[in-house]
């Protein structure tokens, strides 16, 4: 018997996922789960440009908006809910279309989980009120000294991973780059496909600046003012757009300064996204060309898989 086929697009933000993969999973009877660590959080529709209502309509979407923004979602709990999507998909003869930009979402995917168990809440614990009073350059630094594989993976700011990799080795005495090598993945069930689009670099940028735009006129002042009155968890309060409006709430710069705050945000973002996807010798890659359509890109990809 052949194997089922689990496929994946993935790319940096606002290339245009979304639209390419509404035209990819009609051609392939899919239906679409999100790959996106911020996509999961409901009442976040615009600072998380979630798929428009129009594509949602015409396309099956999982793991869109499940969760409140209030409390934390983690990759095991993904892991396991999009495996039960598929198995669901399966027996309706659907293909599942994990579509999205999270390069730790898609590993945790298709390379499995490593056996470090839960989290440890007391550790944990511990390390965010070192967090608090030395900050996240100081665990860094702890954690290049342990793990340097992981150091060198982990960017300096990037508090909440800083933290897990910690928390694994005081937890099991291992580098979590070690425990890593020892995952199973769904490549030995599957037929796994895995897809990344590029483009110009100026051309993502400026429809990086499209976007923001785009989210400004959509509403995200109100949709931001809103969120701000909850207590955010940390993860959904890292979605781009709610720290740098924060600070035009409370008057530490202008409105302006937010808007190019959140496109300068989004433009680094999508560099770490780029470095992440161009380490995975796995992934096949779409140049999109210049001015084509999402139809046309969504031909291009459907004739690789047949």
């Amino acid at each position: 018997m052949p194997k089922k086929k689990i496929i994946f697009l993935l790319g940096p933000t606002a290339i245009g996922k979304s639209a390419i993969a509404a035209h990819l999973a009609k051609k392939i009877n899919a239906e679409i789960i999100s790959c996106d660590s911020m996509q999961v959080y409901g009442s976040m529709d615009i600072v998380t440009a979630q798929p428009t209502s129009a594509q949602r309509k015409k396309i099956k979407h999982h793991l869109l908006g499940v969760v409140n923004p209030a409390k934390e979602y983690n990759v095991a709990r993904y892991r396991k809910e999009s495996i039960a999507i598929c198995d669901k998909l399966f027996l309706k003869g659907k293909t599942p279309l994990f579509v999205g930009g999270s390069g730790l979402y898609y590993s945790v995917i298709i390379d499995g989980l490593f056996p470090a168990g839960p989290e440890d809440k007391l550790i944990r614990a511990g390390l965010n009120k070192e967090l608090s009073l030395k900050g996240s350059k100081y665990l860094f630094k702890r954690l290049s000294k342990v793990d340097p594989l992981s150091a060198k993976r982990i960017h300096p700011n990037d508090s909440r991973r800083v933290i897990r990799a910690l928390e694994v080795y005081m937890k099991t005495g291992l580098p979590i780059s070690v425990l890593q090598k020892k995952r199973v993945g769904l490549g030995d069930e599957y037929e796994v496909k895995v897809f990344a689009l590029s483009a110009n670099r100026q051309a993502i940028y400026n429809k990086i600046d499209k976007r923001v735009d785009e989210m400004f006129k959509s509403g995200l002042l109100r949709e931001v003012k809103r969120l701000l009155k909850l207590k955010l968890s940390k993860t959904a309060f890292c979605a781009i757009g709610i720290r740098e409006l924060e600070g035009y709430f409370n008057g530490s710069h202008t409105l302006d300064e937010a808007k190019r705050l959140i496109q300068r945000n989004s433009r680094h973002y999508a560099k770490r996204q780029f470095t992440w996807f161009r380490k995975d010798k796995r992934i096949n890659w779409i140049n999109i060309k210049d001015k084509e359509s999402s139809g046309s890109v969504a031909k291009r990809i459907w004739k690789k898989l047949f």
